[in-house]
């Protein structure tokens, strides 16, 4: 388990390396140049020529990547043109923000689609497994940001229940906090249910046609048993595969969802940064989620053995 483990652990360091490549590249072909963007339409060529100097941007391109290689390295992600604050604390305090509306989302979505989309695939072709998924078509036909917009339509406008717009972190007043991310956190779940509780499902009917299954049966065992002792360890593990992929896209890709309900997420802070030409905000965030996903991803790496020892081997 420790040298799976520790395998997981030195892949993760060369696609880090290649993702922040990949990064610096793609930004510098983006057109536009963040030093007039910053100096303003008034400003004199003098005047750019020395914000490029002072910003590193007049160097070669392999020593610009060196070069913020070693301040990445030292945890100095450089300071935002938009802001002038420093990157690193600025994107850690929009992640927090982020975090409060995607993990309740994804740990509910966990909770409740995983159970449903076993009990689908236990009774299939019956009203439930028919109910399951014409949810499941619906939730994936539909985006998030459709779905946030009707719940601001419905539960904000008409019946008034709930805040549209604005942000309270549970840390300040965590009642208040729960009605400002409530239709947030819905809208999100709605998909993430839906997403897991068809791979759920799916991979639920396929153990279920295994021989070892069938004994299990045989034997006479109550089919409660067979479901949750026997079936559902080795129909998780494609479950978390979705699961990993899901929560680290979302934790990238929420800029939509704080949009429509105008949260100080790390995905918004994203999206201004690419309208400023923000390299350092742009490229220290970039980076940021491509880390958190590669976390995911080396998690759920490692969770594996747990539910299926075949894989230690």
């Amino acid at each position: 388990m420790l040298g799976y483990a520790l395998r997981r652990i030195a892949l993760a360091a060369p696609t880090l390396l290649l993702v922040s490549l990949i990064v610096f590249t793609i930004m510098r072909a983006v057109p536009g140049d963040p030093a007039e963007v910053m100096a303003g339409d008034l400003a004199t060529p003098e005047y750019v020529a020395e914000l490029r100097r002072r910003m590193g941007l007049d160097q070669p391109l392999p020593v610009q990547f060196v070069r913020w290689l070693g301040s990445v390295a030292r945890g100095d992600l450089g300071t935002s043109i938009m802001t002038g604050e420093p990157v690193l604390p600025a994107m850690l305090s929009r992640l927090a923000v982020t975090a409060q509306v995607v993990v309740p989302s994804f740990l509910l979505a966990l909770l409740i689609a995983i159970p449903a989309g076993l009990i689908a695939a236990s009774r299939r072709n019956t009203a439930v497994d028919f109910a399951t998924v014409t949810f499941v078509v619906a939730g994936l036909s539909v985006p998030s940001f459709w779905t946030g917009l009707l719940l601001i339509l419905f539960f904000g406008v008409q019946l008034q229940w709930l805040p549209t717009v604005g942000f309270v972190s549970v840390t300040e007043d965590f009642t208040t906090a729960l009605t400002y991310l409530a239709l947030p956190v819905l809208s999100l779940l709605l998909v993430e249910m839906a997403t897991v509780a068809r791979m759920a499902r799916s991979s639920t009917i396929e153990v279920l046609g295994q021989e070892y299954i069938t004994h299990a049966r045989a034997k006479g065992l109550p089919e409660r048993k067979v479901i949750w002792r026997h079936a559902l360890p080795n129909a998780v593990a494609p479950v978390l595969t979705v699961a990993g992929l899901l929560l680290g896209s979302l934790l990238g890709g929420a800029a939509v969802i704080e949009t429509v309900f105008t949260l100080p997420g790390l995905g918004r802070f994203l999206l201004e940064g690419i309208y400023a030409r923000d390299y350092p905000v742009v490229q220290g965030t970039l980076l940021l989620v491509a880390l958190i996903k590669i976390g995911v991803n080396l998690a759920v790496d490692l969770l594996y053995p747990v539910f299926d020892p075949r894989v230690r081997l």
